[in-house]
């Protein structure tokens, strides 16, 4: 762990995705990085090492699918050259085919398309920056997890496993943390609406991030 916070310190990190990263971060004043996991990240950081300096940008959209990334990684991403990226992506790629209305679903981005696009990113990342790569499995859809979206999203996390084997990347076991905290915790609440995290949640979301980093045993 000592060496991981060493490896860490100095350093640029850029968080990217969609409504679970963004969390408010624009109406965050003082910070810029909202109220959910972004920002406990960085509070949990700040009073494990608070000799250790660390700048954290937080670019999570609301709504985002991986196309939607794509259409700002020059900006968002590339010029702003991090030296640890940690993307969280697919959430809106698998619900917005499970919506009653037909423009959404028509919205939604089939697992192939996911694929050939988040690959896109990842290789921009390895030959336009420096930064080490951190791929984070999407969270659960409904706390039901036997639900047609939780069965949905374990093709997009194969997709997100494989892609951090290719690519060498750190992988955050988001979905994991969330189904075993499901199954140990019968009947609690870790989100507001199947998808987006409560306050718990998102502590989940940093705990399970930092320890994967090893920068909390």
């Amino acid at each position: 762990m000592t060496e991981a916070i060493q490896e860490f310190e100095h350093r640029r990190l850029l968080f990217i995705g969609d409504s679970i990263t963004d969390c408010g971060r624009r109406e965050d004043e003082r910070r810029s990085l909202g109220c959910g996991y972004v920002a406990m990240i960085t509070d949990l950081l700040t009073a494990l090492y608070p000799r250790q300096p660390v700048e954290i940008i937080n670019r999570g959209i609301g709504g985002d699918r991986v196309v939607d990334l794509e259409a700002r990684w020059d900006e968002d991403v590339i010029a702003l050259n991090p030296d640890w990226l940690s993307i969280s992506i697919g959430i809106n790629d698998i619900w917005r085919g499970l919506s009653p209305l037909a423009e959404v679903r028509a919205q939604a981005i089939h697992v192939d398309h996911y694929r050939d696009t988040y690959r896109k990113l990842l290789q921009r990342v390895v030959t336009e920056t420096k930064a080490r790569i951190i791929l984070m499995e999407t969270s659960i859809i409904d706390e039901d997890l036997a639900s047609q979206g939780n069965q949905r999203s374990n093709e997009y996390n194969r997709v997100v496993q494989d892609l951090a084997d290719e690519f060498k990347a750190d992988l955050i076991p988001i979905n994991r943390a969330f189904r075993e905290a499901i199954a140990a915790h019968p009947g609690m609440a870790w989100t507001t609406d199947g998808v987006h995290p409560h306050p718990n949640g998102h502590m989940l979301m940093a705990v399970t991030w930092l320890k994967a980093m090893r920068l909390l045993a």
